[in-house]
């Protein structure tokens, strides 16, 4: 868990392109899951309509193999000319309190 990372990612679509946005981050979502460190990779929709990737890694390096990967080739394809902004990607490092069920990805 020390070396655990964990991302948000926000896509905004361009207008009259979310559900072919969505249909590419959910195709992406089950390549992401065999890549390897990849703990958690979950895609969500914001009431504004930017759709929400939080992810885990089991540390950088795998996170920065992911980066480098066929999904994401493929997911960035996919969305060329689709959004209305660049992908806006957080990296953090998780601090776990409080009941350990609860209180971390």
């Amino acid at each position: 868990m020390a070396d655990d990372v964990v991302v948000v990612a926000v896509t905004r679509p361009a207008e009259g392109r979310a559900e072919a946005v969505r249909q590419a981050l959910l195709t992406a979502v089950a390549a992401v899951h065999d890549e390897p460190g990849c703990e958690t990779y979950a895609l969500h929709e914001r009431e504004d309509g930017a759709l929400v990737m939080i992810e885990r890694w089991t540390s950088a390096e795998a996170l920065d193999v992911h980066g480098r990967g066929v999904a994401l080739q493929r997911l960035g394809e996919a969305l060329e000319g689709a959004l209305a902004a660049p992908i806006d990607v957080t990296r953090m490092r998780p601090l776990p309190a409080g009941d350990p069920a609860k209180g971390a990805l």
